[in-house]
């Protein structure tokens, strides 16, 4: 994926704003993992002296990027109007992104840069499920998300999944996510969102295996997974 701006951050339910009179606090044991990527012109905040993990984690290896603090139940609807948890996917792996159909850049670089490690997969490696939850639930639909999701350079099986507001910041809550809608009065879209750039990649019981930044490729995706799975 490309290099995005943005600062590494934990979010916390109140939004960005809130974050920031907090984020040096020593109460946050887990280590500073994510890249709020601005999907518009906003500049994202320094990240303030945070630790900041690259691509191989803070420690080498994608094995060692394994979180406990980071994933949990969510409860949303998917882009065929269906209520589904997280039981929906356990069994298998899933790979999760934070995104939204307006993103003009960030999330298409990101979406493509899996589809391309998909097909590196080495030959009778079956791809993960993979899912998109939509951070902007005002405009991505069930609908618009179905039509998003068929993006050739995506992910083959690709699905969406939106929700109430509350229920959308809930399950980024559960993942230390955040985003935030940025006002653009001039554009047609009239705001964007800027928002968490991560990749989760979770196993079998919904238990965080690893995560990719915008630092991986599609090469070091596919090796990843062929190791983890």
């Amino acid at each position: 994926m490309p290099a995005l701006c943005g600062s590494l951050s934990l979010a916390p339910s109140g939004g960005i704003g809130a974050y920031q009179g907090m984020r040096m606090s020593s109460a946050f044991a887990v280590p500073a993992l994510f890249l709020l990527a601005a999907c518009g012109p906003t500049e994202a905040p320094a990240s303030g002296g945070s630790a900041i993990a690259s691509s191989g984690g803070l420690t080498s290896g994608c094995a060692s990027r394994a979180y406990t603090e980071i994933g949990g139940p969510i409860s949303l609807i998917d882009d065929t109007g269906a209520r589904v948890t997280e039981e929906t996917y356990k069994g298998q792996p899933t790979v999760i992104y934070f995104g939204f159909t307006y993103c003009p850049d960030v999330c298409p670089a990101a979406l493509s840069t899996l589809g391309a490690a998909y097909r590196r997969l080495p030959e009778g490696e079956t791809a993960p499920q993979t899912l998109l939850i939509s951070v902007d639930p005002e405009r991505d639909t069930p609908e618009a998300l179905a039509t998003y999701v068929t993006t050739p350079a995506f992910p083959a099986g690709l699905t969406g999944l939106t929700g109430s507001p509350e229920e959308i910041r809930a399950t980024a809550d559960a993942f230390k996510a955040d985003y935030a809608r940025i006002e653009q009065p001039e554009s047609l879209a009239e705001y964007t969102m800027d928002h968490t750039n991560l990749i989760y990649v979770m196993d079998e019981d919904w238990q965080l295996k690893t995560f990719f930044t915008h630092e991986d490729t599609p090469e070091t995706i596919s090796a990843c997974l062929a190791e983890l799975f």
